[in-house]
């Protein structure tokens, strides 16, 4: 791909070249390590947005390549942001804390003090990115946490080893995302629809470790995706439950051998077996033998299957529909052959 090269003076005029007109933003901020934008950190370029955005006055914030180290807070006042990056594979936002770590107290800071980046906004994009806690294997350690309400991930990847997403609370939409780890590597009580992504499994674990309310319908929802293995010693079960009624639910999605016949973990409380909310429809692939699943986990049929939309799933009293959100978004373009595709590439 060839780069465009943003000045200061320049990028103004380049955003306006390629933003459409259907959808005004009402601020463009770019961020560059070279110092060729407004700032050289992401977090400076957040704390900058402005309060008084709306759904037809978007903060657009972009990110050129380079490695961002650094630990990002989207606060809950700054409502309809969207971080654009150029390429997810170039542009990462990392950082590298792990639950073992000595706070200043001299004990271990915890996994809820590990995030990376922190989203505690509503109406949050992001687009083109790779959001990653690097610290590996050492224990829990978060790439992101969502406290925030009605979030969209398109073309972006996830990169950690335990815990990776913490989707704690409201709903999220994934579409075209890669999410890599190994030990309930999505984990939490929100809501969330991902919608052709590849699921990656780094090593023996668990993807999902739901936290569900028994009074929410659905957790997690995974359609049309793929699950796959780092390498042939890899073997990992769908899901554990987190607490008891945890939801979870694979649709049409592609599933590697790396995925254990017996698909759900109870997690050593056979209880669970009898409240969590596991269900498959279609799976295909070595990973997928319906005759040796867990036999407390459900099989869907195609009327059921039919019914868990996006809609219906992440549309809540406010019938929010994150892909009519994604169609009305003026087109950000940073090069000429910039193009939508699943950012697959292992990290």
């Amino acid at each position: 791909m060839k780069q465009i090269a943003f000045g200061r003076a320049g990028a103004a005029l380049a955003l306006l070249l390629f933003i459409g007109f259907n959808t005004t933003a009402e601020s463009e901020l770019v961020v560059a390590t070279d110092g060729s934008g407004q700032f050289t950190n992401v977090q400076a370029a957040i704390s900058a947005a402005p309060q008084n955005t709306s759904p037809t006055n978007w903060c657009v914030i972009l990110i050129k390549p380079g490695i961002y180290k650094e630990l990002i807070y989207l606060q809950r006042e700054k409502h309809f942001v969207r971080l654009v990056g150029e390429d997810p594979e170039k542009t990462v936002l990392t950082y590298d804390l792990h639950a073992n770590l000595p706070g200043p107290d001299g004990k271990p800071i915890s996994t809820f003090r590990t995030p990376s980046t922190v989203v505690d906004a509503d109406d949050f994009v992001a687009e083109n990115l790779t959001f990653q806690n690097s610290a590996g294997p050492q224990g829990q350690a978060l790439a992101v946490r969502l406290d925030g309400d009605r979030a969209i991930f398109r073309n972006c990847r996830f990169l950690g080893w335990q815990d990776t997403i913490l989707a704690n609370r409201g709903r999220q939409y994934y579409t075209n995302c890669y999410v890599a780890g190994a030990v309930d590597f999505i984990f939490g009580g929100a809501t969330e629809f991902y919608d052709h992504c590849e699921i990656h499994c780094l090593g023996k674990g668990y993807i999902t470790a739901a936290s569900t309310p028994a009074d929410h319908p659905f957790g997690y929802v995974f359609s049309h995706c793929r699950i796959t293995g780092e390498n042939p010693d890899v073997n990992t079960y769908l899901g554990r439950p987190w607490r008891a009624y945890a939801s979870v639910t694979f649709l049409n999605t592609e599933m590697s051998g790396a995925v254990r016949p017996a698909g759900w973990d109870n997690w050593r409380d056979p209880a669970r077996e009898k409240t969590a909310r596991y269900a498959e429809f279609n799976s295909t692939g070595p990973g997928a033998d319906p005759s040796a699943r867990a036999k407390w986990a459900s099989q869907l049929t195609l009327p059921q299957a039919e019914a868990i939309t996006v809609d219906k799933v992440l549309g809540g009293s406010d019938s929010w529909d994150p892909q009519a959100v994604l169609a009305r978004l003026p087109v950000v373009n940073f090069t000429s052959d910039a193009t939508n595709h699943v950012p697959a590439a292992k990290p």
